[in-house]
Protein backbone atom coordinates (compact mmCIF):
# COMPACT_ATOMS: atom_id res chain seq x y z
CA UNK A 1 0.00 0.00 0.00
CA UNK A 2 2.55 2.26 0.98
CA UNK A 3 4.31 1.82 -2.30
CA UNK A 4 1.35 2.74 -4.32
CA UNK A 5 0.75 5.59 -2.57
CA UNK A 6 3.72 7.31 -3.10
CA UNK A 7 3.56 6.51 -6.60
CA UNK A 8 0.39 8.49 -6.64
CA UNK A 9 1.82 11.46 -5.25
CA UNK A 10 4.79 11.57 -7.72
CA UNK A 11 2.37 11.18 -10.34
CA UNK A 12 0.32 14.35 -9.51
CA UNK A 13 3.67 16.03 -8.78
CA UNK A 14 3.86 16.62 -12.62
CA UNK A 15 0.80 18.26 -12.85
CA UNK A 16 0.78 20.40 -9.81
CA UNK A 17 1.78 23.98 -10.25
CA UNK A 18 4.70 25.26 -8.52
CA UNK A 19 4.45 27.96 -5.94
CA UNK A 20 6.55 31.02 -6.09
CA UNK A 21 7.81 32.48 -3.10
CA UNK A 22 7.98 36.37 -3.38
CA UNK A 23 11.01 37.68 -4.53
CA UNK A 24 12.21 34.58 -5.80
CA UNK A 25 12.65 34.24 -10.14
CA UNK A 26 11.00 31.34 -11.82
CA UNK A 27 13.65 28.81 -12.61
CA UNK A 28 15.03 28.77 -16.10
CA UNK A 29 14.27 25.71 -18.66
CA UNK A 30 17.06 23.41 -19.19
CA UNK A 31 17.67 24.73 -22.79
CA UNK A 32 18.29 28.18 -21.85
CA UNK A 33 21.15 30.19 -23.59
CA UNK A 34 22.33 33.28 -21.92
CA UNK A 35 22.33 36.20 -24.68
CA UNK A 36 23.18 38.37 -22.05
CA UNK A 37 27.00 38.60 -23.01
CA UNK A 38 28.14 41.26 -24.74
CA UNK A 39 31.06 40.87 -28.15
CA UNK A 40 34.62 42.84 -27.67
CA UNK A 41 35.48 45.13 -30.12
CA UNK A 42 38.31 44.27 -32.57
CA UNK A 43 40.76 46.98 -33.41
CA UNK A 44 43.30 46.73 -36.33
CA UNK A 45 46.04 48.23 -35.93
CA UNK A 46 46.64 48.06 -39.63
CA UNK A 47 44.27 48.32 -41.84
CA UNK A 48 43.62 45.73 -45.18
CA UNK A 49 45.25 46.48 -48.67
CA UNK A 50 42.72 45.61 -51.09
CA UNK A 51 45.67 45.95 -53.56
CA UNK A 52 47.66 42.47 -53.30
CA UNK A 53 51.29 42.82 -54.31
CA UNK A 54 52.50 42.44 -57.44
CA UNK A 55 54.85 39.92 -59.00
CA UNK A 56 57.90 41.95 -58.33
CA UNK A 57 57.48 42.86 -55.39
CA UNK A 58 56.78 39.14 -54.24
CA UNK A 59 60.20 37.73 -56.46
CA UNK A 60 62.65 40.25 -54.58
CA UNK A 61 61.15 39.07 -51.11
CA UNK A 62 61.52 35.31 -52.03
CA UNK A 63 65.43 36.55 -53.05
CA UNK A 64 65.68 37.83 -49.18
CA UNK A 65 64.55 34.84 -47.86
CA UNK A 66 67.22 32.75 -49.54
CA UNK A 67 69.57 34.25 -46.79
CA UNK A 68 67.52 32.82 -43.79
CA UNK A 69 68.20 31.00 -40.82
CA UNK A 70 65.93 27.97 -41.75
CA UNK A 71 66.51 25.49 -44.71
CA UNK A 72 62.81 24.99 -45.13
CA UNK A 73 62.08 29.12 -45.89
CA UNK A 74 65.62 28.45 -48.47
CA UNK A 75 64.01 25.29 -50.33
CA UNK A 76 60.57 27.36 -50.85
CA UNK A 77 61.89 30.55 -51.86
CA UNK A 78 64.63 28.03 -54.51
CA UNK A 79 60.91 26.56 -55.36
CA UNK A 80 59.42 29.26 -55.78
CA UNK A 81 62.33 31.09 -57.96
CA UNK A 82 62.46 28.14 -59.63
CA UNK A 83 58.96 28.19 -60.93
CA UNK A 84 58.79 32.16 -61.75
CA UNK A 85 61.72 31.86 -63.84
CA UNK A 86 60.58 28.65 -65.90
CA UNK A 87 57.37 30.50 -66.45
CA UNK A 88 59.26 33.73 -67.71
CA UNK A 89 58.94 34.48 -71.44
CA UNK A 90 62.25 34.02 -72.92
CA UNK A 91 63.54 37.82 -73.64
CA UNK A 92 61.63 38.91 -70.47
CA UNK A 93 63.89 40.39 -67.84
CA UNK A 94 63.77 39.13 -64.40
CA UNK A 95 62.65 41.78 -61.77
CA UNK A 96 66.43 41.62 -60.54
CA UNK A 97 69.92 41.90 -62.56
CA UNK A 98 71.30 38.58 -63.16
CA UNK A 99 74.71 39.60 -61.12
CA UNK A 100 72.14 40.38 -58.18
CA UNK A 101 70.53 37.06 -58.17
CA UNK A 102 73.80 35.11 -58.50
CA UNK A 103 75.38 36.60 -56.07
CA UNK A 104 72.57 35.45 -54.03
CA UNK A 105 72.47 31.60 -55.53
CA UNK A 106 76.14 30.98 -55.37
CA UNK A 107 76.46 30.57 -51.61
CA UNK A 108 73.64 28.00 -51.68
CA UNK A 109 76.02 26.22 -53.58
CA UNK A 110 77.59 25.04 -49.77
CA UNK A 111 74.51 24.89 -47.94
CA UNK A 112 74.59 22.24 -45.56
CA UNK A 113 70.64 21.25 -46.53
CA UNK A 114 70.80 18.46 -49.12
CA UNK A 115 66.96 19.83 -50.16
CA UNK A 116 68.14 22.90 -50.61
CA UNK A 117 71.23 22.22 -52.71
CA UNK A 118 69.12 19.84 -54.94
CA UNK A 119 66.26 22.46 -55.26
CA UNK A 120 69.59 25.30 -56.36
CA UNK A 121 70.07 23.11 -59.21
CA UNK A 122 66.89 22.41 -60.59
CA UNK A 123 66.53 26.90 -60.19
CA UNK A 124 69.84 27.07 -62.21
CA UNK A 125 68.75 24.45 -64.89
CA UNK A 126 65.82 27.33 -65.55
CA UNK A 127 67.78 30.18 -66.14
CA UNK A 128 68.73 31.51 -69.50
CA UNK A 129 72.02 29.27 -70.91
CA UNK A 130 73.23 32.58 -72.31
CA UNK A 131 72.98 34.40 -68.93
CA UNK A 132 74.82 31.18 -67.09
CA UNK A 133 77.57 31.82 -69.87
CA UNK A 134 78.33 35.21 -69.01
CA UNK A 135 78.62 34.35 -65.83
CA UNK A 136 80.54 31.65 -65.41
CA UNK A 137 83.94 32.92 -63.84
CA UNK A 138 81.20 34.18 -61.01
CA UNK A 139 79.97 30.49 -60.32
CA UNK A 140 83.14 28.45 -60.84
CA UNK A 141 84.66 29.51 -57.70
CA UNK A 142 81.40 28.22 -55.63
CA UNK A 143 81.73 24.82 -57.42
CA UNK A 144 85.54 24.25 -56.79
CA UNK A 145 84.63 25.43 -53.29
CA UNK A 146 82.29 22.73 -53.17
CA UNK A 147 83.86 19.99 -55.17
CA UNK A 148 86.58 20.45 -51.84
CA UNK A 149 84.50 20.85 -49.11
CA UNK A 150 85.02 18.79 -46.19
CA UNK A 151 81.24 17.83 -46.10
CA UNK A 152 80.98 14.55 -48.61
CA UNK A 153 77.36 15.44 -49.49
CA UNK A 154 78.44 18.53 -50.36
CA UNK A 155 81.22 17.49 -52.83
CA UNK A 156 79.05 14.98 -54.80
CA UNK A 157 76.18 18.14 -55.37
CA UNK A 158 79.37 20.75 -56.53
CA UNK A 159 80.30 17.66 -59.24
CA UNK A 160 76.68 17.54 -60.11
CA UNK A 161 76.68 21.52 -60.75
CA UNK A 162 80.09 21.32 -62.36
CA UNK A 163 78.33 18.51 -65.07
CA UNK A 164 75.37 20.82 -65.39
CA UNK A 165 77.73 24.16 -66.24
CA UNK A 166 79.96 21.58 -68.69
CA UNK A 167 76.86 20.99 -70.67
CA UNK A 168 75.14 24.64 -70.61
CA UNK A 169 78.95 26.72 -70.84
CA UNK A 170 81.80 23.80 -71.78
CA UNK A 171 83.81 26.26 -74.01
CA UNK A 172 83.15 29.27 -71.46
CA UNK A 173 84.40 27.06 -68.59
CA UNK A 174 87.30 25.68 -69.98
CA UNK A 175 88.79 28.95 -71.22
CA UNK A 176 87.85 31.40 -68.29
CA UNK A 177 90.67 32.75 -66.09
CA UNK A 178 91.82 29.11 -63.69
CA UNK A 179 88.65 27.90 -65.49
CA UNK A 180 91.42 24.84 -67.04
CA UNK A 181 93.78 24.15 -64.31
CA UNK A 182 91.96 25.06 -61.33
CA UNK A 183 89.48 23.01 -62.41
CA UNK A 184 91.86 19.90 -63.39
CA UNK A 185 93.33 20.53 -59.92
CA UNK A 186 89.90 20.14 -57.78
CA UNK A 187 89.41 16.92 -59.88
CA UNK A 188 92.43 15.37 -58.99
CA UNK A 189 92.36 16.41 -55.56
CA UNK A 190 88.82 15.07 -55.13
CA UNK A 191 89.70 11.63 -56.60
CA UNK A 192 92.58 11.44 -54.47
CA UNK A 193 95.02 11.71 -57.83
CA UNK A 194 98.12 13.52 -56.28
CA UNK A 195 101.15 10.89 -57.39
CA UNK A 196 102.19 9.28 -60.27
CA UNK A 197 102.79 6.85 -57.86
CA UNK A 198 99.74 5.15 -57.04
CA UNK A 199 100.96 3.24 -53.77
CA UNK A 200 101.96 6.52 -52.06
CA UNK A 201 98.39 7.67 -52.56
CA UNK A 202 96.77 8.90 -48.97
CA UNK A 203 92.68 9.65 -48.77
CA UNK A 204 92.57 13.28 -47.81
CA UNK A 205 89.60 14.79 -46.27
CA UNK A 206 88.80 15.79 -49.69
CA UNK A 207 88.72 12.63 -51.12
CA UNK A 208 85.98 9.61 -52.17
CA UNK A 209 88.02 6.93 -50.96
CA UNK A 210 85.72 4.12 -50.37
CA UNK A 211 83.16 5.33 -52.70
CA UNK A 212 82.97 3.49 -55.30
CA UNK A 213 79.45 5.04 -56.99
CA UNK A 214 80.51 8.80 -56.12
CA UNK A 215 84.40 8.20 -57.85
CA UNK A 216 82.98 6.34 -60.49
CA UNK A 217 80.60 9.53 -61.29
CA UNK A 218 83.35 11.89 -60.96
CA UNK A 219 85.33 9.82 -63.33
CA UNK A 220 82.72 10.74 -66.09
CA UNK A 221 81.98 13.91 -65.19
CA UNK A 222 86.04 14.43 -65.77
CA UNK A 223 85.54 12.57 -69.17
CA UNK A 224 83.06 15.26 -70.07
CA UNK A 225 85.92 18.14 -69.21
CA UNK A 226 88.54 16.50 -70.83
CA UNK A 227 86.81 15.66 -74.06
CA UNK A 228 85.57 19.83 -74.08
CA UNK A 229 88.78 21.23 -73.06
CA UNK A 230 91.21 18.98 -75.35
CA UNK A 231 88.95 18.55 -78.29
CA UNK A 232 86.90 21.46 -78.74
CA UNK A 233 88.11 22.05 -82.38
CA UNK A 234 88.05 18.88 -83.78
CA UNK A 235 84.15 20.25 -85.50
CA UNK A 236 85.78 22.87 -87.06
CA UNK A 237 88.86 20.40 -88.27
CA UNK A 238 86.05 17.92 -89.64
CA UNK A 239 84.50 20.79 -91.46
CA UNK A 240 85.70 21.53 -95.27
CA UNK A 241 88.91 23.59 -95.34
CA UNK A 242 88.34 27.71 -94.31
CA UNK A 243 90.86 28.48 -97.28
CA UNK A 244 88.90 26.77 -99.82
CA UNK A 245 85.44 27.75 -98.48
CA UNK A 246 86.78 31.77 -97.87
CA UNK A 247 88.29 32.15 -101.45
CA UNK A 248 89.34 34.97 -102.02
CA UNK A 249 88.97 36.53 -99.18
CA UNK A 250 91.67 34.96 -96.80
CA UNK A 251 91.92 36.05 -93.12
CA UNK A 252 89.20 38.55 -92.93
CA UNK A 253 88.02 37.29 -89.91
CA UNK A 254 91.32 38.45 -88.19
CA UNK A 255 90.61 42.06 -89.20
CA UNK A 256 87.15 42.29 -88.97
CA UNK A 257 85.73 43.80 -85.32
CA UNK A 258 85.87 41.31 -82.84
CA UNK A 259 82.31 40.51 -81.36
CA UNK A 260 83.15 40.02 -78.03
CA UNK A 261 84.66 42.94 -75.50
CA UNK A 262 87.99 42.66 -74.48
CA UNK A 263 89.09 40.41 -77.38
CA UNK A 264 92.61 41.09 -76.44
CA UNK A 265 92.23 40.09 -72.82
CA UNK A 266 94.07 37.08 -73.06
CA UNK A 267 97.50 38.84 -74.59
CA UNK A 268 97.53 40.52 -70.96
CA UNK A 269 99.05 43.03 -72.58
CA UNK A 270 98.92 45.63 -69.31
CA UNK A 271 97.79 43.12 -66.65
CA UNK A 272 100.34 41.67 -64.35
CA UNK A 273 102.11 38.67 -65.07
CA UNK A 274 99.50 35.19 -65.13
CA UNK A 275 100.81 31.80 -64.47
CA UNK A 276 99.03 28.70 -65.96
CA UNK A 277 96.71 28.48 -62.84
CA UNK A 278 95.47 31.93 -63.44
CA UNK A 279 95.83 32.35 -66.77
CA UNK A 280 92.88 32.64 -69.37
CA UNK A 281 93.97 29.45 -71.74
CA UNK A 282 91.32 30.03 -74.55
CA UNK A 283 93.73 27.77 -77.03
CA UNK A 284 93.02 23.98 -77.57
CA UNK A 285 96.66 24.04 -77.72
CA UNK A 286 97.58 25.97 -74.31
CA UNK A 287 95.27 23.31 -72.65
CA UNK A 288 96.72 20.32 -74.08
CA UNK A 289 100.08 22.29 -72.93
CA UNK A 290 99.31 22.56 -69.52
CA UNK A 291 97.53 19.23 -68.80
CA UNK A 292 100.61 17.40 -70.44
CA UNK A 293 102.67 18.84 -68.19
CA UNK A 294 100.58 19.08 -64.75
CA UNK A 295 98.13 16.77 -65.21
CA UNK A 296 99.06 13.73 -67.47
CA UNK A 297 100.88 11.83 -65.35
CA UNK A 298 98.44 11.58 -62.45
CA UNK A 299 95.20 10.85 -64.85
CA UNK A 300 97.26 8.13 -65.83
CA UNK A 301 97.91 6.62 -62.93
CA UNK A 302 94.39 7.15 -62.01
CA UNK A 303 93.13 5.25 -64.94
CA UNK A 304 95.05 2.59 -64.05
CA UNK A 305 94.50 1.85 -60.41
CA UNK A 306 90.76 2.17 -61.47
CA UNK A 307 91.02 -0.59 -63.97
CA UNK A 308 92.37 -3.03 -61.65
CA UNK A 309 89.53 -1.87 -59.41
CA UNK A 310 87.11 -3.40 -61.66
CA UNK A 311 83.34 -3.22 -61.45
CA UNK A 312 81.79 0.58 -62.32
CA UNK A 313 85.02 1.83 -61.95
CA UNK A 314 86.37 0.21 -64.68
CA UNK A 315 83.56 1.02 -66.92
CA UNK A 316 84.62 4.50 -65.55
CA UNK A 317 88.18 4.61 -66.21
CA UNK A 318 87.56 2.89 -70.16
CA UNK A 319 84.82 5.60 -70.48
CA UNK A 320 87.90 8.09 -69.84
CA UNK A 321 90.69 6.14 -71.38
CA UNK A 322 87.90 6.80 -74.74
CA UNK A 323 88.16 10.10 -74.27
CA UNK A 324 91.72 10.62 -73.65
CA UNK A 325 92.49 8.67 -76.92
CA UNK A 326 89.95 10.69 -78.88
CA UNK A 327 91.26 13.73 -77.66
CA UNK A 328 95.23 12.81 -78.01
CA UNK A 329 95.07 11.33 -81.26
CA UNK A 330 97.18 13.81 -82.95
Amino acid sequence: MGSSAKKKREKKKDFQKQKLKVGKARPKADSHTDTSFRAKAIVLNQQLDVNAPTQTSVFLHQVSLLSSRTDVQRRDALAYLSTYVALNPPGRALPINMNSFLNSLCPLILDGSSGVRTQLLKLFQTLPAEEVRDNVTRILPFMRAGMTHLSRDIRVSAVEFLSYLIDVAGSELVSCPGGWYQTLQCFTTVLGWRSPDASKWSSTKASFSGDVKSTARIMQVLSDFLQIGLAADKAVASGPAPMAVNFPLWHTDSLAIPHKSNAYAYLNLFGVQQDDEKQVLDDQEDRFRVYKTQFQPLVLAGVDAAKKEGGELGRASGLLVKTLERTQGR
